[in-house]
């Protein structure tokens, strides 16, 4: 998804400001929203660490699929 603007990034409150090295700068927080089937947010995984981050999206998506059977 293309967001030139930064509206989307703005208004999900990923578009912070963040620090490197001392280095101030604005970027986009790693957030992972899961949207369900009618369009609201269903869950909400903030700092995302790649390494173990599929676990927890896969879990959430199978307890969320297992509630709506």
């Amino acid at each position: 998804m293309s967001d030139p603007d930064k509206k989307m990034l703005q208004d999900y409150g990923v578009w912070q400001q963040k620090t490197f090295m001392g280095r101030k700068y604005m970027g986009v927080e790693r957030t992972t929203f899961i949207i369900d089937k009618n369009g609201k947010i269903a869950k909400i995984f903030p700092k995302v660490r790649p390494k173990t981050h599929h676990e927890e999206v896969l879990d959430c998506l199978n307890e969320l699929l297992a509630a709506t059977n």
